[in-house]
């Protein structure tokens, strides 16, 4: 039973993310303290996870491509939740929204085209960027808008996108868990790389 923890966690993500944008949508009273909760909640499953899979011995490729195609799903709602309540912040940022959302897409059209596969590369920059995008989310939520906060989440989104990018392409097989550009180089090379028991493999 203990494992299946791991994909209980990633599927309450789903759950979690439709939540939030029922609540958005019926415009429920407290909806900012709640959506902001159920973020957390969302955020603290997506870290123990893979955490809890890792100690248990399942992280298999299976559950890590689960992981983070449940991640996308669930940040999408969570934004598509935000805006129907703050569309202005969306209008007035536009242009760099869909430059980030352009850059994220590309990355999985150039994944699928070199390996026929989604990424599950979990990169520590694209930690990093959750992390970033989490707070930008809460700001949102809590003001309908943010300037230097999203400025920098902004640019270190597209330069983590870029990461997994030129990842990808160095690979000369698919794999999960790289944790940098420097450790996609050593895997070409045929070498192998350290990553951390607790948060990458």
């Amino acid at each position: 039973m203990k494992h299946q923890i791991p994909k209980a966690l990633i599927f309450s993500r789903l759950i979690i993310g439709f939540a939030i944008i029922a609540f958005s949508c019926f415009h429920i009273d407290n909806y900012e303290i709640i959506a902001i909760t159920l973020l957390t909640i969302g955020l603290l499953t997506d870290i123990f996870d893979g955490i809890i899979a890792r100690q248990l011995n399942i992280s298999t490729q299976k559950l890590r491509r689960l992981d983070s195609t449940v991640d996308q799903v669930f940040f999408v709602s969570v934004a598509v939740a935000t805006y129907i309540q703050c569309p202005d912040f969306f209008t007035d940022n536009a242009l760099k929204l869909t430059i980030l959302i352009g850059a994220e897409a590309l990355t999985y059209i150039v994944c699928f085209f070199k390996f026929r596969k989604e990424i599950a590369t979990h990169s520590i920059g694209a930690k990093v960027w959750t992390l970033l995008l989490f707070a930008t989310l809460i700001q949102i939520i809590m003001q309908c808008q943010s300037t230097v906060l999203f400025d920098i989440c902004f640019w270190v989104g597209l330069l983590t996108r870029l990461e997994i990018i030129a990842i990808i392409l160095t690979l000369k097989n698919w794999a999960t868990d790289v944790p940098s550009f420097y450790h996609s180089l050593q895997l070409r090379q045929g070498k192998d790389i350290k990553r951390h028991k607790m948060f990458n493999g």
